[in-house]
């Protein structure tokens, strides 16, 4: 499994030069927390990279905090798309 972040720019993007919209940055985030959970699956004592992690995980919460305050339609197709919130 390897990082796709072009994937989920194409699919998330708001206009043709989007690259940093709020859905944009957490469909990015996921891909990445997704591809690094992996990761400590097999390198179980990659701390700082865990901590890297968290970083991302406490970004992502807060950009989705943003987008519910902002969006709530857009906050809730994004985190059903992306398989957030069970």
């Amino acid at each position: 499994m390897s990082f796709q972040k072009s994937a989920e720019i194409a699919k998330y993007k708001s206009h043709d030069t989007d690259t940093g919209s709020t859905k944009l940055q957490v469909a990015a985030l996921t891909e990445r927390i997704n591809y690094l959970t992996e990761h400590f699956r097999a390198h179980v004592k990659d701390h700082h990279g865990r901590r890297g992690l968290l970083k991302m995980v406490g970004q992502r919460k807060r950009l989705l905090n943003y987008l519910r305050r902002t969006d709530v339609e857009g906050y809730r197709q994004l985190v059903q798309d992306l398989g957030l919130r069970y």
